[in-house]
């Protein structure tokens, strides 16, 4: 029978993910785990039996609101936008999760499987053939990765706050030292690293740029019944 405690699923998940975050994947252990919430490694198995299956758990938890879970009359492009936005948002709140994608089977964790199999449902809706819409959705995945790791204009995030307009500052001296005359629209580039760019505005952007592509694509399939 499980240990008498108080320890869940999710709560390992949430710690793991904490760790991951501001460490990498390679932090993440059993028995660092362990010791952070005060349990032995044998508590921790009942829940998870090694770290690979910890790591399937934890992309099942950051996933699990990517869904198409709007209105079934709503417009496909509506719901697929919300699907990717969920998705970019996930990303956003945990770092390490585009790392997870790439070191887990992520085809056996099952909210994984749900948001793809809604997605697929979403665009045979918009007219394409289903493998057509399964290398969309995971153009969609792998674009929404590509939008979160090449934020743009940031410093690295483990870069001390206090060290921030230091980082602007060496960033628009460089560009500022290439040659106008071969490099115009870079020299101006400069004087967008005064401040850090509105995050919010360049996701909104980003994620526009994909659904329209998909819209844009769909508009000369027929539309499925």
């Amino acid at each position: 029978m499980p240990p008498k405690t108080s320890l869940t699923r999710t709560a390992v998940a949430e710690r793991a993910l904490r760790i991951g975050d501001s460490e990498g994947l390679d932090a993440i252990t059993i028995r660092r785990l362990a010791t952070e919430l005060g349990v032995t490694p044998m508590a921790l198995y009942w829940h998870f039996k090694n770290k690979d299956e910890l790591l399937l758990g934890l992309i099942d938890h950051v996933l699990a609101d990517v869904r198409a879970g709007r209105a079934a009359s709503d417009p496909w492009p509506d719901q697929l936008r919300a699907m990717v936005a969920a998705l970019v948002r996930a990303m956003r709140a945990h770092p390490c999760l585009p790392d997870l994608l790439h070191a887990a089977d992520k085809k056996s964790v099952e909210s994984f499987t749900r948001a793809t199999d809604d997605a697929l449902g979403l665009l045979e809706r918009a007219g394409f053939e289903l493998d057509e819409a399964y290398w969309v959705a995971t153009y969609l995945l792998h674009s929404a990765i590509g939008l979160v790791q090449g934020q743009p204009g940031c410093p690295p995030l483990q870069l001390p706050p206090d060290q921030i307009q230091e980082w602007l500052r060496t960033q628009r001296v460089h560009l500022q030292s290439l040659s106008a005359e071969r490099y115009p629209q870079m020299v101006r580039l400069a004087e967008t690293y005064h401040t850090l760019p509105d995050l919010d505005r360049y996701y909104a952007f980003g994620i526009d740029l994909l659904i329209g592509a998909v819209e844009k694509m769909a508009a000369s399939r027929p539309v499925a019944s």
